[in-house]
């Protein structure tokens, strides 16, 4: 089986957003309190994030991981890999690098980003990385397979995976017909959704939920949520059966075998 995690569950300025007064904002249930999106993934023998958020240290501790195979990216933005520092931790205590995926863009941003961490000369303490560019093609990490899938954030490219019955797709507002083929039979769906109001870059909540239902999953998990789009509760309660909205701490079991 496939333990996944939501480490967090909120858009780029989390939930609460610094000086909103909104209801959302001020509510005092902890499901309306959204980190940045992150998921861990366990298996028999293998743990890995995707995306190191600005939240990456706290998300850890929280969670008690003490050890972590890889860290796999969706895309550049800051609110995906600005944590990606606090990798340090775990090469002090493993003694050896943390394994990087990521597509091209994302590579290049991560070494513009961390440059230190690339240079030949290094000053002492800082990450210790191996970075692999990955493309389109399926990869492994220990005994998960990932298989890439390729959508679009408004113009830019941005990699959701599927790792046995579970899919994972953050930051989409269009998915490339064959791209959807590669979601088809999931178990379990996770996709982003902002909000209930059209975005430029985003999927709303009705496009999200249309997505799942033309993909015919199973069971679905709405992540990436703004204060936008209302109380948690609230929201839920007018889910079609199988949807919900994640919540940060939320942990779910997948079949890993497709």
């Amino acid at each position: 089986m496939l333990s996944v995690e939501f480490l967090g569950t909120g858009t780029s300025g989390g939930v609460p957003m610094i000086a909103c007064k909104c209801g959302v904002c001020h509510s005092p249930e902890k499901k309306d309190k959204r980190l940045r999106s992150s998921v861990l993934l366990r298996s028999a023998s293998t743990t890995l994030v995707i995306d190191t958020t600005p939240d990456f240290r706290y998300q850890m501790l929280r969670s008690s991981v003490d050890h972590l195979d890889a860290v796999v990216f969706t895309h550049s933005h800051k609110d995906h890999i600005a944590g990606l520092d606090d990798i340090r931790a775990y090469n002090f205590f493993s003694q050896s690098p943390m394994e990087l995926f990521a597509n091209e863009e994302t590579a290049d941003a991560v070494k513009r980003d961390f440059y230190y961490a690339f240079k030949e000369k290094k000053y002492p303490g800082i990450p210790e990385l191996d970075l692999h560019v990955i493309d389109d093609q399926p990869f492994s990490v220990g005994d998960l397979q990932l298989i890439p899938i390729q959508v679009r954030h408004l113009h830019m490219g941005v990699t959701g995976y599927r790792i046995g019955n579970f899919t994972y797709i953050t930051d989409a507002n269009f998915i490339e017909e064959t791209e959807k083929e590669k979601i088809r039979g999931s178990e379990v769906l996770v996709v982003n959704a902002l909000r209930q109001e059209k975005h430029i870059s985003h999927f709303t909540l009705q496009e999200a939920i249309a997505l799942a239902t033309e993909l015919n999953i199973p069971q679905t998990y709405f992540t990436h949520i703004s204060h936008q789009m209302g109380l948690h509760h609230e929201v839920n309660q007018s889910m079609p059966k199988g949807m919900q909205l994640a919540h940060d701490g939320l942990i779910i079991a997948v079949n890993k075998t497709p």
